[in-house]
């Protein structure tokens, strides 16, 4: 990892262990002004965190990020929360409007505070600037940035950086060495940041890179794992 110097219940059942006591995996469906989302939680044993991961604006929680740390994270004693917007959840191929988004994210904070342990908020693309937009309003205790979208590609006018740096509570970027909305090197003095080489938007690496995708999506999961183990994490939830 490369670091920029600077500065009731929440699935359907009470038991979520499973008989062996291995981390599970259940689903819930949470009503909110832009209809249902649905959040999928891998239940660690003994969690001491709860990392809220929402997606982008052109895929779902299928992403191989979102992926990679719903398997990683449980078994290091975080319980992964993976959430669709209503819009995913009904089967829409257009993402609406940021405020819409931040929206929906506001109404389904409370189910995510419900185990009544920290929340980092994070997300993929669109769905970390959400977690930007709305972390310290809702008492997260950090968030984590996957593949955040600094510009348009081509477009680095348009930057998006005050989102990042006004989110009011320690963040982590994990960036893909070629993303053209946003290479690691464009991000502002301070910003702490994990770079996976040669990685495009989605943490693709192409068969030319001197790693492999397997080991690209360790890279990814090791530094966010350390970054949450250095954490000085509160108590309990966020405002539910």
């Amino acid at each position: 990892m490369t670091k920029k110097a600077g500065g009731a219940g929440h699935g359907a059942h009470a038991d979520h262990t499973g008989a062996k006591g291995k981390p599970t995996q259940s689903a819930r469906t949470v009503p909110t002004p832009a209809g249902d989302a649905r959040i999928t939680w891998h239940t660690a044993l003994d969690a001491r965190a709860v990392l809220a991961l929402g997606h982008g604006a052109g895929g779902g929680i299928e992403a191989r990020d979102l992926r990679a740390l719903a398997a990683a994270l449980p078994p290091a004693g975080i319980t992964v929360a993976l959430v669709e917007q209503p819009w995913r959840v009904a089967g829409k191929k257009v993402a609406p409007a940021p405020k819409t988004l931040d929206a929906a994210w506001r109404e389904l904070w409370p189910a995510l505070c419900s185990p009544g342990l920290p929340v980092v908020a994070g997300g993929r693309s669109a769905g970390a600037r959400v977690a930007c937009r709305t972390g310290s309003e809702l008492g997260a205790a950090a968030v984590l940035a996957l593949s955040f979208p600094l510009h348009p590609p081509g477009k680095p006018e348009k930057s998006r950086v005050e989102e990042l740096t006004g989110a009011g509570v320690p963040v982590l970027v994990v960036q893909g060495g070629r993303d053209p909305f946003g290479r690691p090197a464009e991000f502002p003095e301070g910003t702490r940041i994990a770079e996976v080489p040669h990685g495009d938007h989605g943490f693709a690496v192409p068969k030319s890179a001197g790693i492999g995708q397997e080991e690209a999506m360790s890279l990814l999961t090791d530094a966010v794992t350390g970054w949450l183990s250095g954490l000085s994490l509160p108590s309990g939830g966020g405002r539910g």
